[in-house]
């Protein structure tokens, strides 16, 4: 019986440890294989739009563009004629002194009958600009400019080329007068210079403008007011555009001119007047910046825009010197005239021109001037 009882009992044992060995171990926790991502299929990216072609589109369904430039006719036609050629647009165009284009788009009062600017020094610009009648552009060609001088700040002009402010004389007329050309501002109050002055009217020429605020600046406001005073006595002519002493120096018409240097290279150069001496005043001399505007609320905005690139290019500012106007460039793109560094000329020996007190008070400046002189004289109608 006890025999039985111990086979018993081994035989529980051995079922026991069967059964705990046969327990399945946990199963390994495996981290969840990642599925790939799903590739999309690649898309095709279209090419980003240029800027200029969808311009030159617009520009192309408008069809026309009205220019009124205040630079010399020869240079303006060149260029208008250049802008239709390249870009199928018919261009009008007409030629007036900046301070008829401005007393025009003052006029019109924001439904101006032209559509660009171009030419002409900045001063009756930034009236204009002040006035809210130019259009800002933020042009792509601005990036050639050699600074920032060169444009408006808020993109309603931008210039094209510099001139340099000075006097042309006839040598040959101050020889047999038996006179010495003068060498600065303050000579040319001599009495022994009377009636041999010409300079271009204050109501109408932005070079003459630009003579009050370098008079006002150089001298100061009241002593620069006096000192046109005094140069009143012995001015012959007053012209319309600023241009025109340049244009009769050579012939004796005119003794002394007073305007921008690169005019009577032209008339060196393109004309044959070999006794015309140009004179940078000695005690020092401002320079005009030379622009091109938009004007605001014009009939063809696009092609305007357009004329903005083309005028910031050297397809239009190259056409310059092919065209009897010898100005100093002032993209970097450009191909300076070589006639202008002939000629001893430096754009940058000049004064440091405060471009913004002319913006904000040349319109104050010429009521002052034109009020000291007696703006009633025939030598300022504008007709």
């Amino acid at each position: 019986m006890k025999k039985l009882l111990a086979v018993l009992l081994s035989l529980v044992m051995v079922l026991s440890l069967a059964a705990c060995g046969a327990k399945e171990a946990p199963a390994e926790t495996k981290a969840p294989t990642e599925a790939p991502a799903a590739t999309a299929p690649a898309e095709t990216e279209a090419p980003a739009a240029d800027p200029m072609e969808e311009l030159i589109a617009a520009a192309q369904a408008e069809g026309t563009l009205v220019v009124y430039g205040s630079c010399e006719e020869e240079y303006l036609a060149a260029a208008c004629e250049h802008f239709q050629e390249l870009y199928g647009i018919t261009v009008q165009y007409q030629r007036l002194s900046t301070g008829e284009v401005q007393s025009k788009v003052e006029e019109e009062n924001g439904n101006p009958s032209g559509d660009v600017w171009f030419g002409g020094t900045t001063d009756p610009y930034n009236v204009c600009a002040a006035a809210g009648l130019l259009e800002p552009y933020e042009a792509i060609n601005a990036s050639h400019l050699l600074g920032d001088a060169y444009r408006d700040a808020d993109g309603c002009w931008y210039g094209i080329y510099k001139g340099i402010l000075g006097f042309m004389v006839n040598k040959d007329e101050l020889d047999r007068m038996g006179l010495e050309a003068p060498q600065d501002w303050a000579d040319l109050t001599k009495e022994e210079y009377k009636d041999l002055i010409w300079l271009s009217n204050y109501n109408t020429a932005g070079t003459a403008k630009l003579v009050i605020n370098t008079m006002i600046q150089k001298y100061g406001h009241d002593e620069g007011i006096q000192y046109l005073k005094d140069l009143d006595k012995n001015i012959q002519v007053y012209t319309k555009s600023g241009s025109g002493p340049s244009k009769n120096v050579g012939t004796g018409e005119c003794v002394i001119g007073i305007g921008f240097l690169h005019d009577g290279i032209t008339q060196i150069v393109d004309n044959g007047y070999g006794n015309i001496e140009l004179i940078i005043p000695s005690s020092g001399t401002s320079f005009e910046i030379g622009a091109t505007a938009i004007f605001k609320g014009c009939a063809h905005p696009n092609a305007a825009k357009l004329w903005i690139e083309y005028a910031l290019s050297p397809e239009c500012v190259n056409l310059a010197k092919e065209n009897g106007s010898y100005q100093f460039l002032v993209i970097d793109n450009a191909e300076q005239p070589k006639e202008a560094s002939d000629f001893g000329l430096d754009p940058e020996n000049v004064m440091d021109y405060d471009f913004e007190d002319a913006k904000q008070n040349i319109g104050t400046y010429i009521e002052e001037v034109m009020t000291a002189l007696g703006g009633g004289d025939d030598r300022f109608k504008t007709e």
